[in-house]
């Protein structure tokens, strides 16, 4: 049912410069500037044919045969030539049937990666058709947009009757009849089709009536919000700024390395010396190999001195960074960050640890030490709630925390990642919360959901300013906790077994303590 192109594109398939781009020609210097707002491209010599063809661009869309009217041959291939070049600042343009002045632009194809490649497709007028389910639409530039993680394509719905052509869509149906009601001619919602089929945008039914990202293996696996997730965190199909652009500077103030520490009662946290660690810390590879997740914990509760050791090996602050003009202030944690931004933070729900009375509190890293956000019952009944729906039954850990972005701290300095980015430092949190726990002989277990909605209620924090981007538990092993040394049948030791066996058998010097397996 598809006939798929790459010939040009149909009649009233127009070529016209991206909304954001501009041309600017300098005469003396037989030259032209295509200016995008991250990209430029500059032209020279631009004289006869191609100074005739960019001034007819920047006029508005111009149908083929028009933007090359009065050319011969020769001609016609220079300027198709540069337009190849300058081809991620122009796009596709799908016009009305009216002559001019009367017709009008409906829809612009934008590329938003430079491999882009424009397609059409043949859409019979009985074809089943439905808006992808992947397809979203947005304000942009104060214009109505259809993008998709799907297609390297933006598609400006620069006309009312092609956002009311979209918005039929959503529904199932007989390509003609999606332009009913909008104005447009049969002939004209099927030149529409064509090109929001061909790229992708739309979907033709198959033989059953089934749509292919509703039926095929690998697309059904996707999730609307994880492949369009994807598709913006990494650059090569999207066409917005990336990385570290520092989009406010000058504008709005940046926040501070280290955060304020909340009003409150303060517990004064226990710092391990360096020598004492290094006598008793199992090798790296010990930990590594002996790291474990632990959902069921022992009865013995935390010490105030185990909680504070914790807390000064994973998240203390070690170096205050104060910037010179135009630098960033940086901090240094035990753990990587970019940019060293160091915008997560930890609040720690404490439920059984001798010498720290039960309650919610802020980790202050800078002074470390805890401080009081909440003692009530029910505030922490609720978080570890959420904890035990997220394991699966009711846990029992010694303490919760919560790991919170400060997301403006990223957001300040970098463009389309800044999320992307915090979840890869919540990643390496976790990491070094694991192998530090592991390393104490303690039992950790980092949480696959939370309640952000909730622990912001509780922590008195802003959803959109501060919220919870991980939790995580921890607690003493309960008995028998290790792994066994046989591990039973349906278990198959796979790449040096004797590496996890003797680091989940042996006892940590000094402490009487088991390591956990893997």
């Amino acid at each position: 049912m598809i006939s798929v192109s790459t010939e040009k594109p149909p009649e009233l398939a127009a070529r016209a410069l991206r909304t954001d781009v501009r041309i600017t020609f300098d005469d003396t210097a037989d030259t032209a500037v295509l200016r995008g707002p991250d990209t430029s491209l500059v032209l020279r010599p631009v004289r006869g044919g191609l100074r005739t063809v960019l001034r007819r661009l920047a006029e508005g869309p111009v149908p083929y045969e028009e933007l090359y009217e009065g050319f011969d041959g020769t001609a016609r291939e220079r300027a198709d030539a540069v337009l190849v070049r300058a081809g991620h600042l122009l796009a596709y343009s799908v016009l009305t049937h009216d002559e001019p002045p009367l017709r009008r632009e409906l829809v612009r194809l934008e590329p938003t990666a430079r491999d882009a490649g424009h397609r059409t497709a043949a859409v019979p007028a009985d074809a089943r058709v439905r808006l992808s389910r992947f397809a979203l639409c947005r304000t942009r530039g104060g214009v109505l947009v259809l993008e998709s993680p799907l297609v390297k394509f933006r598609a400006v719905l620069a006309d009312r009757a092609a956002r009311e052509l979209v918005a039929a869509l959503g529904q199932p149906g007989p390509a003609v009849r999606a332009g009913e009601d909008t104005g447009l001619s049969g002939a004209e919602t099927l030149t529409v089709l064509a090109h929001l089929v061909g790229t992708g945008f739309v979907e033709l039914a198959a033989p059953d009536g089934t749509f292919a990202s509703d039926t095929e293996p690998v697309l059904r696996q996707w999730d609307f919000h994880d492949l369009l997730f994807h598709s913006r965190v990494r650059s090569g199909r999207f066409d917005e700024s990336f990385g570290a652009a520092y989009p406010y500077r000058g504008q709005i103030d940046p926040l501070p390395a280290v955060k304020p520490a909340p009003d409150g009662p303060v517990t004064e946290l226990y710092r391990p010396a360096r020598e004492d660690i290094d006598a008793r810390d199992p090798s790296l590879t010990a930990a590594v190999e002996g790291r474990r997740s632990h959902r069921v914990f022992g009865e013995r509760a935390l010490t105030a001195r185990e909680l504070g050791e914790f807390l000064y090996r994973v998240q203390r602050v070690r170096v205050h960074r104060t910037p010179g003009p135009g630098e960033d202030e940086v901090v240094s944690r035990p753990y990587p960050a970019g940019g060293s931004l160091h915008e997560l933070e930890l609040y720690v729900t404490v439920l059984r640890c001798e010498g720290v009375a039960p309650g919610v509190y802020h980790y202050d890293s800078y002074a470390h030490r805890l401080v009081l956000v909440s003692e009530a019952e029910e505030d922490r009944r609720a978080l570890l709630g959420v904890a035990s729906r997220s394991v699966g039954f009711d846990v029992r850990p010694a303490v919760l925390l919560t790991v919170t972005s400060r997301f403006q701290r990223m957001a300040w300095k970098y463009r389309a990642m800044a999320y992307a980015t915090t979840l890869r430092h919540t990643g390496v949190l976790y990491q070094t919360m694991y192998l530090v726990a592991t390393a104490m002989g303690l039992a950790p277990c980092g949480l696959g959901n939370g309640d952000a909605d909730l622990s912001a209620r509780v922590l008195g924090l802003d959803y959109l300013r501060e919220s919870s981007v991980g939790d995580f538990l921890l607690g003493t092993p309960a008995p028998g906790s290790a792994l066994p040394a046989e591990p039973g049948d349906e278990w198959h030791m796979v790449n040096s077994p004797e590496w996890a066996l003797p680091v989940a058998l042996d006892e940590k010097p000094g402490t009487g303590k088991t390591s956990s397996g893997p």
